[in-house]
């Protein structure tokens, strides 16, 4: 099965990222503050979909994420190594720390670091672009593909706060730009597993290795599926007899 050759829907990040990649950031941004200004302080302790962490605990990491992204653009910019997290320990110390805060510091510091990283990003010089930064988990990374990196944390966050917001609602152009970068990480691997799927609704198509079930669906449900939240709930299977485990994703 080849993938199908179509313009990305919302074009690959350049070396100099366009006004429209920055643009989805900036509105998959707002809709996630949109949802957090409808919490009240006591929905904050609420369940998710990625248990034991509550609501709190999910904006925080989002918070904190972005500062390790601006982290990475920091390196990039002075050339300077910078690690994404001072360790996996800090890391959870952090978002452990910040998951019981009321809703009003919860929304000024997503709106804080979401400043941070646009001016980080805006703000690179033309070198910078150029430069690799590795990422915690030791893949190599320039700063434009960061932004899809960065709308992932955005989308994928927000559903899994189980308040309002799903997968279904993620806009399919935001959708097929994390697949794609779901997809580009899992071919950096040196064994990606045999898997093909394929969207029923959109253009989506990938081949992660040869041979392997053919798992298709509505898109919003793919995403759903690769990112680990659902274990193939709307999908089929073809060449086996049930959706198979997604690769690990992150």
């Amino acid at each position: 099965m080849q993938e199908i050759e179509a313009q990305h829907p919302l074009g690959k990040p350049t070396e100099t990222p366009g006004v429209a990649e920055m643009a989805e950031v900036a509105e998959s941004t707002a809709r996630f503050m949109a949802t957090l200004t409808a919490l009240t302080d006591d929905r904050i302790g609420g369940p998710t979909l990625v248990p034991p962490w509550t609501r709190g605990h999910v904006i925080t990491h989002v918070a904190r994420a972005t500062d390790s992204l601006c982290r990475l653009l920091a390196w990039a910019r002075t050339g300077v190594e910078t690690p994404q997290y001072a360790s996996m320990e800090a890391r959870a110390a952090e978002i452990e720390a910040g998951a019981t805060r009321p809703v009003a510091a919860l929304i000024a510091d997503i709106a804080d670091t979401a400043a941070r990283f646009e001016e980080a990003v805006r703000s690179l010089p033309e070198a910078a672009w150029r430069a690799e930064v590795r990422m915690r988990t030791g893949e190599l990374r320039t700063p434009a593909s960061l932004i899809p990196t960065r709308l992932r944390e955005l989308e994928v966050h927000h559903a899994d706060l189980a308040a309002g917001y799903t997968f279904a609602d993620v806009p399919p152009a935001a959708a097929r730009w994390i697949i794609d970068d779901l997809v580009e990480a899992l071919h950096r691997r040196d064994d990606p597993p045999a898997l093909r799927f394929a969207a029923t609704d959109t253009a989506l198509s990938h081949e992660l290795a040869p041979g392997g079930p053919l798992v298709t669906g509505p898109q919003s449900a793919l995403l759903a599926w690769l990112t680990g939240r659902s274990p193939g709930t709307g999908l089929t299977a073809s060449g086996a007899d049930e959706v198979p485990p997604a690769p690990y994703w992150i």
